[in-house]
């Protein structure tokens, strides 16, 4: 290979470099909210980076007219692509299965290189959007075609037209997906939006009242009907079942807290999938994630998430910044 081109292709893989990473927060956020996974999303990341490269690369120089709508058409169908082996693992995972926590947050812009760091302003925000637990439970009843077609039109604001080019299929498939999946979300979860200062203090209650013992007051924070789901995917102590009813549910956080919790941890607040929320530390290790979900009225929890599978808890290692303390 010539020097010359040996110099084009450098700033080739350079230029794609660039262009990669000032797009991939939204990558990221687009394949989380299709996949409930941070690995998953992750090693899907990785091979829309290797198709990326090879594209840029054998155009050596050659610009792609739309950068961002080609990696997100990658993302999204590696994603689609994924859900066959996921679905696998489900069938035999222990338990009640929820997405794996993520805490939301922009990245720090010098972690970036330079060229990306301006374009990474503008979508660095999305990952702290990315949809609440309690949505992402609900986006797991759809199938995936219908979970694609509702993350990109619903959450990412993307027409039916360039979904349908993103998917490779026709506008009209991808509207009556987009009308299927929208009935379905919206008879399980009525749209509200909850008020988060409000969430935190039920939040904080909520632990105060677990950590102390005090089952009335918990009780009084529980709505009649609250589920608790509890991830520990046969790795950590939790329940093989969805448990409902405000008596069980309390019972069970109740004992949690005084037998379950190791005699010395911190408690933070963190702000995970969007929603204030409790991580659980110890020995600087996250061991537990919990999530609340208020009721339509905003006064009542009315679920319960907890994820204590250890293989789930990257998405919300340590900070410095973190609030704490039991």
């Amino acid at each position: 290979m010539s020097d010359t081109k040996t110099r084009h292709s450098a700033a080739a893989g350079d230029r794609a470099t660039a262009v990669f990473l000032s797009h991939r927060e939204l990558l990221f956020s687009v394949v989380y909210n299709m996949l409930g996974s941070v690995s998953d999303t992750e090693d899907v990341l990785q091979e829309t980076w290797l198709a990326w490269t090879r594209r840029s690369a054998g155009t050596l120089g050659e610009d792609i007219d739309n950068p961002r709508a080609y990696l997100v058409r990658i993302a999204a169908n590696q994603a689609l692509a994924r859900q066959a082996s996921i679905s696998r693992r489900r069938e035999t995972y222990i338990g009640p299965w929820l997405p794996e926590p993520l805490a939301t947050g922009a990245p720090e812009a010098a972690d970036l290189p330079q060229a990306a760091q301006a374009a990474d302003v503008a979508e660095s925000a999305l990952r702290g959007e990315s949809v609440s637990m309690a949505m992402l439970v609900v986006l797991e009843t759809l199938t995936p075609l219908e979970r694609a077609v509702f993350v990109l039109h619903e959450v990412f604001g993307y027409p039916h037209t360039e979904t349908a080019e993103i998917l490779e299929r026709s506008p009209s498939a991808i509207r009556q997906l987009a009308h299927r999946a929208r009935e379905h979300v919206q008879a399980r979860r009525p749209r509200y939006q909850a008020d988060r200062q409000l969430q935190r203090q039920v939040t904080e209650r909520f632990i105060a009242a677990a950590l102390g013992g005090d089952l009335t007051d918990l009780m009084s924070l529980l709505a009649p009907d609250v589920t608790l789901w509890t991830d520990g995917g046969g790795k950590a102590n939790a329940a093989l079942r969805p448990v409902s009813g405000r008596e069980k549910v309390a019972k069970l956080i109740g004992g949690y807290a005084a037998n379950r919790l190791p005699a010395s941890v911190d408690i933070r607040y963190r702000q995970v999938n969007g929603d204030p929320s409790v991580v659980v530390f110890s020995d600087g290790s996250p061991t537990a994630v919990m999530v609340v979900d208020l009721d339509a009225a905003g006064d009542r929890i009315s679920d319960v998430y907890l994820v204590t599978n250890p293989d789930k808890l990257s998405g919300v290692a340590p900070d410095e910044g973190a609030e704490g303390g039991r």
